[in-house]
């Protein structure tokens, strides 16, 4: 029988990815807004609710930047 042991918590480049993560969500952010022009009423509304939750998630990204980057000075204790 084979045991696989889990793979170390590797924390070490978190802040990077979710900072990649917030860019991308805002550049999603923008593009939905461009489409907007071109879209049906019902459709702006569904982007609309979309970029909502959007900025929520970004919200909560950035505090997860906060708690990685406090993390990583305290050396992940």
């Amino acid at each position: 029988m084979v045991h696989h042991r889990p793979k170390p918590d590797d924390r070490s480049d978190n802040v990077e990815k979710l900072q990649d993560m917030v860019q991308n969500t805002i550049e999603n952010i923008e593009k939905a807004e461009e489409t907007m022009q071109f879209a049906s009423p019902e459709e702006r509304e569904k982007i609309a609710e979309k970029n909502k939750r959007r900025e929520e998630a970004i919200a909560a990204m950035r505090a997860e930047i906060k708690d990685e980057a406090a993390a990583r000075e305290n050396g992940y204790r």
